[in-house]
């Protein structure tokens, strides 16, 4: 099993077909959408490949360190950046090629009109640990 991190995105991908901003669907729209989305959870947490997921916000700030004994320093929200994550879903899955079909089925989610967005998703599998000196030795 390998886990992916799909990423869905306000902004910052290609074009999807259906490209109407969320923020201009109707609430039964966004209600369709977002049942479309649990329902596809549903699904994958019974084939055990769900992990988990969420949906964000489009607002964030960014943080970093500043040295001991400060504060961490913060600047933001950014919104006028050109690419906003607006949720993940982590999944496990067999292969890679099960995880661009999953992706490919939830790119499709209703969205303006009902229609499917056929949006592009950022699929990134999770690094992977280099193999230890023990693991290329056990069993030989």
């Amino acid at each position: 099993m390998a886990k992916y991190l799909l990423l869905k995105h306000y902004r910052g991908a290609p074009a999807a077909v259906n490209d109407v901003p969320m923020d201009q669907w109707t609430p039964e729209e966004i209600s369709a959408h977002m049942q479309y989305m649990r329902d596809f959870a549903d699904r994958l947490e019974k084939t055990g490949e769900y992990v988990d997921g969420q949906a964000l916000a489009p607002e964030g700030t960014w943080v970093r360190y500043d040295g001991d004994g400060r504060p961490p320093v913060t600047d933001g929200p950014f919104a006028e950046t050109k690419d906003l994550v607006a949720g993940w879903m982590v999944i496990d899955v067999d292969s890679y090629d099960r995880a661009v079909e999953l992706a490919g089925e939830l790119s499709a989610a209703p969205g303006a009109g009902g229609k499917p967005i056929h949006e592009w998703l950022e699929l990134r599998p999770f690094l992977a640990p280099s193999p230890t000196v023990t693991d290329c030795h056990a069993g030989g």
